[in-house]
């Protein structure tokens, strides 16, 4: 048997991947930021979604494009490849494979043992907790934790023993999500507009222009905040192996994925705003908007679907990180791939890729309790592992850009120097929102960055040997 992966989705589980991956925890709380870094400036706001969005969608269609032409077993991994050059195409499969996806679903484990935890709670206030929720024990108690090791585990065996159940996971939850997120939208702009109060008509003549600071300044600082809560949609491109029709399927999913998240971010951002007035979604967030208009039981009910939300994006990113080392080994690449290249009869995944996957995420999800959580780490080498990943991969995306334009001559002049140019600039964008936004955590970051990076560089490629039985 050869170490193939079967194509097993369709373009509606390729675009919910897209979807789900980038709507998650995030939406229900970068309102909130948003607002608050415009100074409750409404219209100043919704330009800021717009123009994340849109940088978000230049850097889809540049990608969409390419892989209209590439396909092999990880999508951005073959891009790289075909542009840049087979040690580059390597050295981001490493990057994404070790750093990029471990840290992501580490940190949406958390997250989704959080706000189990804080449904649990709000429902239940005497529930008993080692450490009461009052004092942090939704977000730092040993049941938060426990409960976070199970979420990994469960979102390995689900996609290492039986990849279609993920992609039906992935596709329910993506569903799951967009029900708090549309009845928001459609209600609250409704009831804001009707109401005797007009809450939503009063919010948005109440915005003035921002003080103590220049509207540029101000606009800029809100759309750093949406640039993460756009972050994700890449790792769609790690199922091109497994999508049916790829080269067709994968630029349609990115682009509707990516429409979809745009016009779903915007709509809840002002549905918001019908619900509460704009000072006090400032201070407290979305979730009394969702109490004034749906009670006091269906705003409890938004943390379970927050939960929901988080184990979505966790999905489709373990998705992508079970994938990692297999990717690098079926191109000879990386440690042992003669192992890391075979795929299981019975399952069609990459099993031993699968359980490293497993170990790199457990270990960064100690680091980020450590550093992050509990504070137990502290002085050098403390960043946030959440985010700066972000730094790394917009700045790898920028030579793939550069070397299309220089060697896709047969390309039309949209395809080959508008939309990358474009999306140059949206990445150095990202990697600017992050160097303002963390300061000194960057140089802490790169520096382990440039440590993984160099223990990569010590794996010489060879040819993968094949599997005798396909199992591991």
């Amino acid at each position: 048997m050869d170490n193939r992966l079967e194509r097993k989705y369709g373009l509606f589980t390729a675009i919910c991947m897209v979807v789900g991956i980038v709507i998650g925890s995030g939406v229900f709380f970068k309102a909130q930021t948003v607002l608050q870094k415009t100074e409750g400036n409404l219209p100043l706001g919704i330009l800021a979604w717009i123009i994340g969005g849109i940088i978000m969608l230049v850097c889809i269609l540049a990608f969409a494009v390419m892989a209209q032409k590439y396909e092999k077993v990880n999508g951005v991994v073959d891009y790289a490849e075909a542009t840049v050059g087979k040690k580059y195409g390597y050295m981001i499969g490493w990057f994404m494979t070790t750093i990029y996806y471990p840290t992501l679903v580490s940190v949406l484990a958390w997250l989704s043992a959080r706000y189990t935890l804080v449904f649990i709670t709000s429902c239940w206030p005497n529930f008993p907790l080692l450490i009461p929720a009052s004092e942090g024990g939704c977000i730092v108690g040993p049941e938060c934790m426990a409960l976070m090791m199970f979420y990994l585990c469960c979102a390995y065996f689900v996609n290492a023993l039986s990849p279609k159940l993920a992609g039906k996971f992935q596709t329910s939850t993506t569903i799951i999500k967009l029900i708090p997120l549309t009845l928001m939208a459609i209600v609250g702009i409704i009831v804001g507009l009707v109401s005797p109060t007009h809450m939503l008509v009063n919010n948005f003549a109440a915005a003035a222009a921002p003080t103590g600071s220049s509207s540029m300044n101000v606009l800029l600082a809100a759309v750093c905040a949406t640039s993460f809560a756009y972050e994700g949609w890449i790792i769609a491109t790690s199922i091109n192996a497994e999508l049916k029709d790829a080269k067709r399927n994968l630029p349609k999913a990115l682009v509707i994925g990516g429409i979809i998240i745009i016009i779903v971010y915007i709509a809840y951002y002002v549905g918001v705003a019908g619900g509460a007035t704009v000072q006090t979604l400032m201070d407290d967030g979305a979730t009394t908007a969702f109490t004034n208009i749906f009670g006091g039981v269906l705003g409890n009910i938004l943390n379970l679907f927050i939960a929901i939300s988080c184990m979505g994006t966790m999905n489709g990113l373990m998705l992508g990180c079970v994938r990692g080392m297999y990717s690098l080994a079926a191109r000879g690449e990386g440690p042992a791939p003669d192992v890391f290249v075979q795929v299981d009869r019975k399952t069609n995944m990459p099993n031993n890729s699968a359980i490293f996957a497993l170990l790199v995420c457990g270990a960064w999800g100690l680091y980020f309790y450590l550093a992050n959580l509990a504070g137990t780490w502290k002085g050098p080498f403390v960043f946030d592992s959440s985010e700066l990943p972000i730094i790394t991969i917009y700045a790898m995306y920028i030579p793939i850009f550069i070397m299309w334009m220089a060697k896709e001559k047969e390309q039309s002049a949209l395809r080959r120097f508008v939309l990358p140019i474009l999306a140059i600039l949206g990445s150095l964008f990202m990697v600017y929102a992050c160097i303002v936004g963390h300061g000194m955590e960057n140089v802490w970051y790169l520096i382990v960055f440039a440590v993984i990076m160099v223990i990569g560089l010590c794996f010489p490629g060879k040819k993968a040997a094949p599997a005798k039985n396909g199992r591991k």
